[in-house]
């Protein structure tokens, strides 16, 4: 690897793995961020014009619509944002060859397998926003040689909403809270999988001769249910509060979620060597 710094976009800088970024120092990247204010990825003329101005090695898409319950009701901007954004993104990586990089989800998944996910499984989303983002993964695949899909699942930060602020949040007002615990998957602490963006970039670089372009997947190690999750939060935070386990069924049926979407690992593990650490040693940092 030569010591010129890799030129990298991030687009969605205000997301939780934009904000996760900015905080992680970068000796071997050099790193644009852009906003949706600052480059809408759904505005097909500003994109080419940005990418015909400015020229990059790879950009990290964490621009996404990913409210899942609104995404039902709002179609139209949950697939401008999910599909037609993602379709500006891929013409441009073509036309000015740069290497996409792009986030999807576990609910691309249906949840019947009962056992870890492979990147190679049948999709078969069961809502609006799994569905929006397989459909961008698969322009990516129709448009590109060059490009890197990393699907994760219950993303969270200290940044934006997510499910750890929730329940923190419903603690201080709920006598008792009601969590799900017929919905398995794994939590993923974005710092973590910014760390794994980053070292694929590293290793490809340094790998000049090896073709790592493809879908993968990146979560924590091990799986949970939300209740599990719940539980290891209040812990962790110190927080003194009861917690009943509900099924899922007792809350409106307005979006379906797989009932078990764990990621498997091996993939990554395999061709980078790289073995994500367990979800809940990666929860207590966040209340470090």
């Amino acid at each position: 690897m030569t010591n010129k710094k890799i030129k990298i976009l991030v687009t969605g800088a205000e997301s939780q793995l934009g904000k996760s970024l900015r905080m992680i120092p970068q000796p071997y990247f050099d790193i644009v961020f852009k906003s949706k204010y600052t480059l809408n990825i759904t505005d097909k003329k500003a994109v080419k014009r940005f990418f015909k101005e400015n020229s990059y090695d790879y950009c990290l898409n964490f621009a996404a619509y990913t409210n899942v319950n609104q995404a039902e009701t709002d179609k139209k901007s949950c697939f401008k944002v999910n599909v037609k954004g993602v379709a500006n993104l891929a013409k441009a990586a073509k036309k000015y060859d740069f290497t996409l990089v792009h986030i999807s989800t576990d609910y691309v998944f249906d949840g019947k397998k009962q056992k870890p996910y492979l990147e190679n499984d049948k999709p078969n989303p069961l809502n609006i926003y799994g569905a929006s983002k397989l459909m961008g993964e698969e322009i990516i695949r129709q448009y590109l040689t060059k490009y890197l899909i990393i699907r994760t699942s219950w993303l969270y930060s200290r940044y934006n909403n997510n499910f750890v602020k929730t329940v923190l949040e419903l603690s201080k007002t709920q006598k008792k809270l009601k969590l799900v615990n017929d919905q398995i998957g794994t939590p993923t602490y974005a710092p973590d999988l910014i760390h794994f963006l980053l070292f694929m970039i590293k290793t490809i670089g340094e790998n000049p001769e090896k073709n790592y372009y493809g879908t993968y997947h990146f979560s924590n190690q091990g799986k949970a249910s939300w209740y599990d999750f719940g539980k290891k939060i209040l812990s962790y935070a110190g927080i003194n509060k009861k917690i009943k386990p509900i099924d899922s069924s007792h809350f409106e049926k307005r979006v379906r979620r797989p009932t078990y979407s764990v990621l498997s690992k091996k993939k990554i593990k395999k061709l980078f060597d790289y073995k994500p650490r367990k979800w809940d040693k990666a929860l207590k940092d966040f209340f470090k």
